[in-house]
Protein backbone atom coordinates (compact mmCIF):
# COMPACT_ATOMS: atom_id res chain seq x y z
CA UNK A 1 0.00 0.00 0.00
CA UNK A 2 1.60 3.34 -1.06
CA UNK A 3 2.25 6.27 1.22
CA UNK A 4 0.31 9.55 0.87
CA UNK A 5 1.96 12.43 -1.05
CA UNK A 6 5.14 13.59 0.68
CA UNK A 7 3.82 16.96 1.96
CA UNK A 8 0.73 15.33 3.46
CA UNK A 9 2.87 12.56 4.91
CA UNK A 10 5.20 15.09 6.54
CA UNK A 11 2.23 16.97 8.00
CA UNK A 12 0.81 13.70 9.35
CA UNK A 13 4.12 12.68 10.93
CA UNK A 14 4.51 16.09 12.54
CA UNK A 15 1.00 15.96 14.00
CA UNK A 16 1.48 12.39 15.22
CA UNK A 17 4.82 13.25 16.81
CA UNK A 18 3.29 16.24 18.58
CA UNK A 19 0.38 14.12 19.78
CA UNK A 20 2.61 11.51 21.38
CA UNK A 21 5.04 14.07 22.81
CA UNK A 22 2.24 15.95 24.56
CA UNK A 23 0.65 12.75 25.89
CA UNK A 24 4.04 11.49 27.10
CA UNK A 25 4.71 14.78 28.91
CA UNK A 26 1.31 14.63 30.62
CA UNK A 27 1.83 10.99 31.60
CA UNK A 28 5.29 11.73 33.01
CA UNK A 29 3.87 14.65 35.00
CA UNK A 30 1.17 12.41 36.43
CA UNK A 31 3.62 9.60 37.16
CA UNK A 32 5.53 12.05 39.36
CA UNK A 33 2.64 13.95 40.96
CA UNK A 34 -0.59 11.90 40.94
CA UNK A 35 -1.44 10.79 44.50
CA UNK A 36 -1.74 7.06 45.24
CA UNK A 37 -3.84 5.75 48.09
CA UNK A 38 -1.93 3.85 50.75
CA UNK A 39 -3.93 1.64 53.11
CA UNK A 40 -4.25 3.12 56.60
CA UNK A 41 -6.14 2.20 59.72
CA UNK A 42 -9.45 4.04 60.00
CA UNK A 43 -9.21 6.59 62.83
CA UNK A 44 -11.45 6.14 65.85
CA UNK A 45 -14.89 7.74 65.52
CA UNK A 46 -13.93 10.47 68.01
CA UNK A 47 -10.97 11.52 65.84
CA UNK A 48 -12.69 11.83 62.47
CA UNK A 49 -15.89 13.12 60.89
CA UNK A 50 -18.92 10.86 60.68
CA UNK A 51 -18.68 8.81 57.48
CA UNK A 52 -21.45 7.40 55.28
CA UNK A 53 -20.61 4.81 52.62
CA UNK A 54 -23.32 4.95 49.96
CA UNK A 55 -23.84 2.36 47.22
CA UNK A 56 -26.34 2.87 44.37
CA UNK A 57 -27.22 -0.63 43.17
CA UNK A 58 -29.37 -1.70 40.23
CA UNK A 59 -29.26 -5.43 39.51
CA UNK A 60 -25.99 -5.89 41.41
CA UNK A 61 -26.71 -9.19 43.18
CA UNK A 62 -23.74 -10.74 41.32
CA UNK A 63 -21.28 -8.09 42.53
CA UNK A 64 -22.32 -7.45 46.13
CA UNK A 65 -21.14 -10.77 47.63
CA UNK A 66 -17.64 -9.92 46.37
CA UNK A 67 -17.49 -6.21 47.24
CA UNK A 68 -19.91 -5.44 50.08
CA UNK A 69 -18.07 -7.36 52.84
CA UNK A 70 -14.99 -5.22 52.21
CA UNK A 71 -17.06 -2.06 52.53
CA UNK A 72 -18.72 -3.22 55.73
CA UNK A 73 -15.32 -3.97 57.23
CA UNK A 74 -13.98 -0.43 56.75
CA UNK A 75 -15.32 0.95 60.02
CA UNK A 76 -17.64 3.61 58.57
CA UNK A 77 -20.49 4.92 60.70
CA UNK A 78 -23.07 3.66 58.23
CA UNK A 79 -23.18 1.66 55.01
CA UNK A 80 -26.33 2.19 52.95
CA UNK A 81 -27.27 0.35 49.77
CA UNK A 82 -30.01 1.86 47.61
CA UNK A 83 -31.87 -0.82 45.68
CA UNK A 84 -32.66 1.00 42.44
CA UNK A 85 -35.71 -0.94 41.20
CA UNK A 86 -33.65 -4.13 40.83
CA UNK A 87 -35.12 -7.34 39.52
CA UNK A 88 -32.43 -9.78 40.69
CA UNK A 89 -32.67 -9.81 44.48
CA UNK A 90 -30.13 -7.04 45.08
CA UNK A 91 -31.88 -5.85 48.25
CA UNK A 92 -32.07 -9.33 49.75
CA UNK A 93 -28.39 -9.99 49.07
CA UNK A 94 -27.36 -6.65 50.60
CA UNK A 95 -29.44 -7.22 53.74
CA UNK A 96 -28.12 -10.75 54.17
CA UNK A 97 -24.57 -9.41 54.06
CA UNK A 98 -25.35 -6.86 56.79
CA UNK A 99 -25.89 -3.54 55.01
CA UNK A 100 -28.72 -1.10 55.58
CA UNK A 101 -30.95 -1.09 52.51
CA UNK A 102 -33.36 1.56 51.29
CA UNK A 103 -35.79 1.09 48.46
CA UNK A 104 -35.27 3.46 45.56
CA UNK A 105 -38.27 5.46 44.43
CA UNK A 106 -39.42 5.40 40.78
CA UNK A 107 -37.40 7.54 38.43
CA UNK A 108 -38.97 11.02 38.15
CA UNK A 109 -39.27 12.84 34.84
CA UNK A 110 -36.10 14.72 33.94
CA UNK A 111 -33.78 12.48 35.96
CA UNK A 112 -31.24 9.86 34.86
CA UNK A 113 -30.92 6.72 36.91
CA UNK A 114 -27.64 7.08 38.76
CA UNK A 115 -28.02 10.76 39.74
CA UNK A 116 -31.48 9.96 41.14
CA UNK A 117 -30.16 6.99 43.12
CA UNK A 118 -27.28 9.06 44.53
CA UNK A 119 -29.59 11.96 45.35
CA UNK A 120 -31.75 9.65 47.46
CA UNK A 121 -28.68 8.23 49.18
CA UNK A 122 -27.41 11.70 50.01
CA UNK A 123 -30.75 12.59 51.57
CA UNK A 124 -30.81 9.39 53.64
CA UNK A 125 -27.21 9.65 54.87
CA UNK A 126 -26.26 11.17 58.21
CA UNK A 127 -22.52 11.53 57.63
CA UNK A 128 -20.35 14.61 57.50
CA UNK A 129 -18.37 12.86 54.74
CA UNK A 130 -20.48 11.25 52.02
CA UNK A 131 -18.69 8.59 49.99
CA UNK A 132 -20.52 7.31 46.92
CA UNK A 133 -19.08 4.09 45.52
CA UNK A 134 -20.25 1.67 42.86
CA UNK A 135 -21.23 -1.90 43.64
CA UNK A 136 -18.40 -3.29 41.48
CA UNK A 137 -15.68 -1.41 43.41
CA UNK A 138 -13.64 -3.56 45.81
CA UNK A 139 -12.41 -1.81 48.96
CA UNK A 140 -9.32 -3.45 50.44
CA UNK A 141 -8.37 -3.30 54.16
CA UNK A 142 -7.31 0.23 55.05
CA UNK A 143 -9.06 1.90 52.10
CA UNK A 144 -11.30 4.16 54.18
CA UNK A 145 -8.37 5.32 56.28
CA UNK A 146 -6.48 6.11 53.08
CA UNK A 147 -9.40 8.11 51.66
CA UNK A 148 -9.92 10.13 54.84
CA UNK A 149 -6.19 10.83 55.07
CA UNK A 150 -6.06 12.02 51.46
CA UNK A 151 -9.16 14.16 51.88
CA UNK A 152 -7.64 15.83 54.93
CA UNK A 153 -4.10 16.07 53.60
CA UNK A 154 -5.25 17.92 50.47
CA UNK A 155 -7.86 19.89 52.44
CA UNK A 156 -10.27 18.88 49.71
CA UNK A 157 -14.04 19.10 49.49
CA UNK A 158 -14.16 16.29 46.94
CA UNK A 159 -11.77 13.38 46.49
CA UNK A 160 -12.42 11.29 43.41
CA UNK A 161 -10.59 7.97 43.15
CA UNK A 162 -9.64 5.95 40.07
CA UNK A 163 -9.81 2.34 41.29
CA UNK A 164 -7.22 -0.01 39.84
CA UNK A 165 -8.74 -2.40 37.24
CA UNK A 166 -8.62 -6.01 38.42
CA UNK A 167 -9.94 -9.44 37.51
CA UNK A 168 -10.00 -8.46 33.83
CA UNK A 169 -11.10 -11.04 31.30
CA UNK A 170 -9.36 -11.06 27.93
CA UNK A 171 -12.35 -9.35 26.32
CA UNK A 172 -12.47 -6.65 28.98
CA UNK A 173 -8.80 -5.83 28.44
CA UNK A 174 -9.49 -4.50 24.94
CA UNK A 175 -11.20 -1.28 26.06
CA UNK A 176 -11.74 -1.13 29.83
CA UNK A 177 -8.23 0.08 30.85
CA UNK A 178 -8.61 3.08 28.53
CA UNK A 179 -10.33 4.89 31.42
CA UNK A 180 -6.95 5.23 33.13
CA UNK A 181 -5.22 6.17 29.88
CA UNK A 182 -7.65 9.01 29.20
CA UNK A 183 -7.19 10.58 32.65
CA UNK A 184 -3.44 10.07 32.94
CA UNK A 185 -2.52 11.11 29.40
CA UNK A 186 -4.77 14.13 28.91
CA UNK A 187 -5.14 15.94 32.25
CA UNK A 188 -2.00 16.88 34.24
CA UNK A 189 -2.76 16.42 37.93
CA UNK A 190 -1.34 19.83 38.98
CA UNK A 191 -4.02 21.53 36.86
CA UNK A 192 -6.75 20.01 39.04
CA UNK A 193 -5.99 22.66 41.65
CA UNK A 194 -6.42 25.52 39.16
CA UNK A 195 -9.69 27.44 39.66
CA UNK A 196 -11.12 26.88 36.17
CA UNK A 197 -14.10 24.46 36.44
CA UNK A 198 -13.26 23.01 33.02
CA UNK A 199 -10.02 21.65 34.50
CA UNK A 200 -11.95 19.17 36.58
CA UNK A 201 -12.92 15.56 36.31
CA UNK A 202 -14.65 13.06 38.52
CA UNK A 203 -14.99 9.31 38.58
CA UNK A 204 -18.37 8.19 39.81
CA UNK A 205 -16.95 4.83 40.85
CA UNK A 206 -15.75 6.51 44.05
CA UNK A 207 -16.42 10.11 45.07
CA UNK A 208 -15.91 11.34 48.66
CA UNK A 209 -17.56 14.69 49.51
CA UNK A 210 -17.53 16.91 52.54
CA UNK A 211 -21.22 17.40 53.11
CA UNK A 212 -21.31 21.25 53.19
CA UNK A 213 -19.60 21.47 49.79
CA UNK A 214 -21.82 18.72 48.38
CA UNK A 215 -24.94 20.60 49.44
CA UNK A 216 -23.59 23.95 48.24
CA UNK A 217 -23.04 22.43 44.79
CA UNK A 218 -26.67 21.27 44.78
CA UNK A 219 -25.92 17.58 45.22
CA UNK A 220 -26.98 15.41 42.34
CA UNK A 221 -30.04 17.52 41.60
CA UNK A 222 -27.86 19.88 39.59
CA UNK A 223 -26.68 17.05 37.31
CA UNK A 224 -29.95 15.14 37.21
CA UNK A 225 -29.94 14.60 33.43
CA UNK A 226 -26.21 14.14 32.78
CA UNK A 227 -24.54 10.98 31.48
CA UNK A 228 -21.23 12.18 32.96
CA UNK A 229 -22.79 13.29 36.22
CA UNK A 230 -19.51 12.70 38.05
CA UNK A 231 -17.44 15.17 36.04
CA UNK A 232 -20.25 17.71 35.86
CA UNK A 233 -20.74 17.60 39.63
CA UNK A 234 -16.99 18.06 40.17
CA UNK A 235 -17.11 21.14 37.95
CA UNK A 236 -20.13 22.55 39.78
CA UNK A 237 -18.36 22.06 43.10
CA UNK A 238 -15.23 23.85 41.89
CA UNK A 239 -17.35 26.67 40.45
CA UNK A 240 -18.83 27.16 43.94
CA UNK A 241 -15.30 27.53 45.34
CA UNK A 242 -14.83 23.93 46.44
CA UNK A 243 -11.46 22.22 46.34
CA UNK A 244 -11.09 19.09 44.21
CA UNK A 245 -8.44 16.39 44.28
CA UNK A 246 -7.91 13.00 42.65
CA UNK A 247 -6.06 9.83 43.60
CA UNK A 248 -5.23 6.47 42.11
CA UNK A 249 -6.76 3.55 43.98
CA UNK A 250 -3.43 1.70 43.87
CA UNK A 251 -3.48 -1.27 46.28
CA UNK A 252 -6.37 0.17 48.33
CA UNK A 253 -9.27 0.21 45.86
CA UNK A 254 -9.90 -1.98 42.81
CA UNK A 255 -12.71 -2.36 40.30
CA UNK A 256 -14.07 -4.95 37.91
CA UNK A 257 -16.05 -2.57 35.76
CA UNK A 258 -16.94 -4.67 32.70
CA UNK A 259 -16.83 -8.42 32.48
CA UNK A 260 -16.51 -8.75 28.71
CA UNK A 261 -15.81 -6.92 25.47
CA UNK A 262 -19.54 -6.45 24.63
CA UNK A 263 -20.12 -4.98 28.09
CA UNK A 264 -17.21 -2.58 27.51
CA UNK A 265 -18.70 -1.52 24.17
CA UNK A 266 -22.03 -0.84 25.87
CA UNK A 267 -20.41 1.20 28.64
CA UNK A 268 -18.12 3.22 26.41
CA UNK A 269 -20.95 3.74 23.95
CA UNK A 270 -22.97 5.32 26.76
CA UNK A 271 -20.23 7.77 27.75
CA UNK A 272 -18.34 8.59 24.56
CA UNK A 273 -20.53 11.37 23.18
CA UNK A 274 -20.55 13.20 26.52
CA UNK A 275 -16.77 12.82 26.79
CA UNK A 276 -16.51 14.50 23.39
CA UNK A 277 -18.53 17.50 24.56
CA UNK A 278 -21.74 16.14 22.98
CA UNK A 279 -20.25 16.91 19.56
CA UNK A 280 -20.73 14.21 16.96
CA UNK A 281 -18.22 15.81 14.54
CA UNK A 282 -15.62 15.81 17.34
CA UNK A 283 -16.44 12.19 18.17
CA UNK A 284 -15.97 11.18 14.52
CA UNK A 285 -12.70 13.10 14.21
CA UNK A 286 -11.44 11.48 17.39
CA UNK A 287 -12.18 8.02 16.07
CA UNK A 288 -10.48 8.75 12.74
CA UNK A 289 -7.43 10.28 14.42
CA UNK A 290 -6.92 7.28 16.69
CA UNK A 291 -7.15 4.99 13.69
CA UNK A 292 -4.57 7.19 11.94
CA UNK A 293 -1.96 7.17 14.71
CA UNK A 294 -2.40 3.72 16.28
CA UNK A 295 -3.64 1.45 13.46
CA UNK A 296 -2.51 3.02 10.17
CA UNK A 297 1.23 2.81 10.98
CA UNK A 298 0.91 -0.98 10.86
CA UNK A 299 -0.76 -0.91 7.45
CA UNK A 300 1.61 1.49 5.65
CA UNK A 301 5.39 1.92 5.57
CA UNK A 302 5.97 4.13 8.62
CA UNK A 303 8.87 5.17 10.87
CA UNK A 304 9.61 2.65 13.63
CA UNK A 305 9.20 5.29 16.36
CA UNK A 306 5.55 5.85 15.49
CA UNK A 307 4.71 2.19 15.92
CA UNK A 308 6.75 1.99 19.12
CA UNK A 309 5.03 5.03 20.63
CA UNK A 310 1.63 3.44 20.17
CA UNK A 311 2.76 0.13 21.67
CA UNK A 312 4.42 1.67 24.73
CA UNK A 313 1.65 4.03 25.82
CA UNK A 314 -0.74 1.60 27.50
CA UNK A 315 2.06 -0.37 29.10
CA UNK A 316 3.45 2.82 30.63
CA UNK A 317 0.00 3.83 31.88
CA UNK A 318 -0.33 0.43 33.56
CA UNK A 319 3.06 0.90 35.22
CA UNK A 320 1.85 4.21 36.67
CA UNK A 321 -1.36 2.68 38.04
CA UNK A 322 0.52 -0.27 39.52
CA UNK A 323 -0.64 -2.94 37.07
CA UNK A 324 2.76 -4.54 36.53
CA UNK A 325 2.12 -8.20 35.90
CA UNK A 326 3.36 -9.47 32.50
CA UNK A 327 -0.19 -9.81 31.15
CA UNK A 328 -0.99 -6.23 32.18
CA UNK A 329 2.13 -4.84 30.53
CA UNK A 330 1.39 -6.86 27.40
CA UNK A 331 -1.82 -4.84 26.91
CA UNK A 332 0.30 -2.37 24.96
CA UNK A 333 0.36 -4.90 22.13
CA UNK A 334 -3.37 -4.31 21.69
CA UNK A 335 -2.79 -0.69 20.65
CA UNK A 336 -3.06 -1.24 16.87
CA UNK A 337 -6.35 -3.11 17.35
CA UNK A 338 -7.93 -0.84 19.95
CA UNK A 339 -9.25 1.86 17.55
CA UNK A 340 -10.88 -0.87 15.47
CA UNK A 341 -12.37 -2.54 18.53
CA UNK A 342 -13.69 0.84 19.69
CA UNK A 343 -15.68 1.39 16.47
CA UNK A 344 -18.84 -0.35 17.77
CA UNK A 345 -18.77 1.94 20.83
CA UNK A 346 -18.44 5.00 18.57
CA UNK A 347 -21.35 3.76 16.49
CA UNK A 348 -23.52 3.39 19.60
CA UNK A 349 -22.49 6.83 20.82
CA UNK A 350 -23.52 8.47 17.55
CA UNK A 351 -27.13 7.33 17.99
CA UNK A 352 -29.88 9.46 19.44
CA UNK A 353 -30.63 7.01 22.22
CA UNK A 354 -28.49 4.99 24.57
CA UNK A 355 -29.68 2.11 26.73
CA UNK A 356 -28.07 1.47 30.09
CA UNK A 357 -29.26 -0.99 32.71
CA UNK A 358 -32.66 -1.27 31.11
CA UNK A 359 -33.27 2.47 30.83
CA UNK A 360 -33.24 4.52 27.64
CA UNK A 361 -31.76 8.01 27.53
CA UNK A 362 -32.02 10.52 24.70
CA UNK A 363 -28.78 12.14 23.58
CA UNK A 364 -28.85 15.69 22.23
Amino acid sequence: MPRPPSHLFSLYLGAAAGFFIVKSAVLLTNALTFPRLRPRETPAASLRPRVSLLIPARDEAHNLPRTLPGLLAQGADEVIVLDDQSGDGTAEVARALGASVIRGQPLPDGWYGKPWACQQLGQAASGDVLIFTDADVAWKPGALGAILHELGDKQADLLSVLPRPERLTLGARFLTPLVDAVVLCYLPYPMISWPQPSLSTGNGQLMAFRRPAFELAGGYSGVRAQILEDTQLARRLKKQGGRLTLALGASAVGVTMYGSYPASVEGFGKNSLAIHLHSRPLLILSGLWHLAVYTLPWLLPMPWWLRLAGLLERSLVNLVTGRRRPLDLAEGLLAPLTPLLALPAYRRALGRRVVWKGRTYVQK
